[in-house]
């Protein structure tokens, strides 16, 4: 298949999972997953590809088969809960149902066959950019933190998969820009190999909520500092104070806010030339920024 080719479907897929996600993504009857997959003896993720298909208005074994395998087959695994159930964070921390004006700690649901975003877009050696999505069987209560009803954070399986590797490679002097739930602060001061997590701040109203509610519960909680202060101003003029090891960058809802933000936040690492850089769903935001 030559480039041009790949470039369109890619943009094809992105457009097509983006508006099933954001519109009706659990739009996918169970009962007629299981169907197909018994009655074709296909797997349950083959058979919610093809639903996926047909409710986008493709032919998966017809005009669109290419598009479809390649693109809509890779992309879609049936989840298993117990290994996000598992999680550290989940095992240790209880999340209040609290609300304020402006914020909300809450218990939100993945329902049963819901789609969801589960690990960065991959971009392949061929040009292919492979979006990543998942479904349970059973619904999936998970933790969250709302501003005026927009969901600013929460712990769902790709909050962990995304993290899974900065939390590993995490070690000494940690900074971290961005709060929320504190999952990466948590995740990472309970390492042996970390000394200390800073993490920057902007809402004084998160931190406070953070403090009362979340850090007690922590393991380790002497190793955590809060600086109230914008990520951006803070790494142009404190950052390279702090001699830090490692920086962690999540500060975006998704590639939509995160690109432009990333690309600023990159150029201060000169600051920091000995420290090691990481960035959330770095993956996805280097897959839109070389499909741009």
């Amino acid at each position: 298949m030559d480039i041009k080719t790949i470039k369109e479907y890619n943009r094809k897929a992105l457009t097509l999972f983006s508006a099933f996600l954001n519109l009706c993504p659990d739009e996918m009857d169970g009962a007629d997953v299981k169907e197909i997959a018994q009655s074709c003896s296909v797997s349950e993720d083959y058979a919610y590809a093809v639903l996926l298909a047909a409710f986008c208005g493709l032919v998966a074994e017809g005009k669109d088969k290419v598009f479809f395998d390649g693109w809509f087959v890779p992309a879609i695994r049936k989840r298993d809960p117990d290994v996000f159930l598992q999680d550290p964070y989940y095992q240790s921390i209880c999340v209040p149902e609290m609300k304020t004006d402006r914020w909300q700690f809450k218990m939100m649901e993945i329902k049963s066959y819901e789609a969801f975003v589960c690990g960065d877009l991959k971009c392949l050696a061929d040009g292919k950019i492979q979006p990543q999505l998942g479904f349970f069987e059973k619904p999936f209560r998970y933790p969250a933190v709302l501003e005026n009803g927009r969901e600013w954070m929460t712990i769902t399986p790709n909050e962990i998969v995304t993290m899974a590797k900065p939390v590993k490679e995490a070690s000494g002097r940690v900074l971290t820009f961005g709060l929320g739930l504190g999952y990466f602060a948590y995740m990472t001061a309970r390492k042996s190999t970390v000394d200390s997590v800073t993490i920057v701040e902007k809402d004084q109203e998160v931190i406070d909520l953070f403090e009362r509610f979340i850090l007690p519960q922590f393991e380790t909680p002497e190793k955590i500092k809060i600086v109230h202060a914008d990520a951006f101003q803070y790494a142009k003029d404190e950052m390279q104070k702090g001699s830090f090891n490692f920086v962690f960058t999540d500060i975006w809802h998704d590639p939509s806010d995160g690109v432009d933000a990333y690309m600023q936040m990159k150029k201060f690492e000169t600051k920091l030339p000995a420290a090691s850089f990481s960035y959330w769903i770095e993956e996805t935001l280097k897959c839109y920024l070389a499909s741009l």
